[in-house]
């Protein structure tokens, strides 16, 4: 039988189960909370399947090929992203002006402070370069943090937190401000928040989601451009 169970769990199917089911009540657990911030179904996945982990002692190489499918499918649902955007390309032509600014001032912001209050603590090096791409999507954040002397795996759990965190707050902060108009809610959404920002705007309107994909892509490049010279302001800075 314990043969069985370790045959079992070593195949794909139980850890594609739990990943879909998880999220699956965290969505009906969402939605009967009457949207409570602090049950974002991204959150109460994660915390369920990272309980059955630690639960089974299954180490997390064995859970991620198990659901290799679902990381494949990151790639097309990044792709699908276009419709939305399509749907809104006039808007987008009239807002490029606003748009640009915001986005640059958003991603330089993003990148010094997250840099800046790690330095004020006494942060190391290799953590201030690995908290500074927090607001970009992970496959961007990742290899500008290894590359510029980063740890990868501190950048994924700051990208995961900041999303985490940008989709919990984001409601509060948009009542306070009193921002109305889907579009600024959905680039504000997708500039700070990545990819699980731009989930929750595709909930909330197709507007609000369409203009959270276009930050995230745009931030993701200007991430990528701007990161290296922030980097290397601070790295001055501290010599």
């Amino acid at each position: 039988m314990s043969a069985l169970w370790q045959s079992w769990l070593h195949g794909d199917l139980p850890w594609l189960v739990l990943t879909v089911g998880a999220y699956l009540l965290a969505v009906w657990l969402y939605k009967r909370s009457n949207f409570y911030p602090l049950l974002v179904p991204v959150f109460t996945a994660v915390a369920l399947v990272v309980a059955v982990l630690l639960a089974t002692n299954t180490p997390y190489a064995q859970y991620r090929a198990g659901v290799q499918w679902l990381t494949f499918l990151i790639g097309p649902a990044t792709v699908a992203l276009g419709v939305p955007l399509y749907t809104q390309r006039q808007r987008i032509r009239a807002l490029w002006r606003p748009i640009a600014v915001a986005l640059l001032v958003g991603c330089v912001v993003g990148l010094t402070g997250a840099m800046g209050i790690a330095w004020v603590l006494g942060g190391s090096w290799q953590t201030l370069v690995s908290l500074a791409p927090k607001s970009a999507t992970i496959p961007i954040a990742l290899p500008m943090a290894e590359r510029l002397g980063g740890e990868p795996s501190l950048a994924a759990v700051a990208v995961a937190v900041t999303g985490v965190a940008g989709v919990m707050l984001s409601g509060l902060c948009m009542r306070l401000l009193r921002v109305r108009d889907p579009a600024v809610q959905g680039f504000a959404l997708g500039l700070t928040a990545h990819a699980i920002g731009t989930a929750r705007g595709l909930q909330m309107h197709p507007t609000v989601g369409a203009f959270a994909a276009l930050a995230m892509g745009l931030n993701g490049v200007a991430t990528a451009v701007v990161m290296p010279l922030v980097v290397a302001l601070f790295a001055r800075l501290q010599s």
